[in-house]
């Protein structure tokens, strides 16, 4: 499996405007290989708000054919040239191949 995650540090009150964005229906959720997309709030800084997102693949193959997609290209076409909101402070985009997953009590359950 492999997890992205996209952490965007934003001036404080801005956090539900990122939430938002990442909430909406979007191609990707059409994709071949997309586990699924949790967008978390960190609540615990006083200076600022985090959003992360997190976006969990099948493969590392299966997020690669997302990013050579066409409709994915084309979104990042269509977004050349533009800035980023001013409230936005940073945004830091990670990889991670999972090494090991332990299931809890609760997974069982379901």
């Amino acid at each position: 499996m492999l997890i992205q995650t996209r952490t965007i540090v934003v001036e404080k009150g801005n956090a539900q405007q990122v939430i938002e964005r990442f909430s909406q229906e979007s191609p990707v959720e059409g994709m071949e290989g997309l586990i699924d997309i949790s967008v978390l709030l960190n609540k615990r800084s006083k200076e600022n708000e985090e959003v992360v997102v997190i976006i969990r693949w099948e493969s590392e193959e299966a997020w690669k054919n997302w990013e050579k997609s066409d409709i994915h290209i084309q979104g990042h076409r269509s977004k050349k040239g533009q800035t980023p909101p001013e409230y936005v402070i940073s945004t830091t985009v990670n990889m991670y191949l999972t090494q090991t997953i332990k299931k809890g009590k609760a997974f069982n359950n379901q």
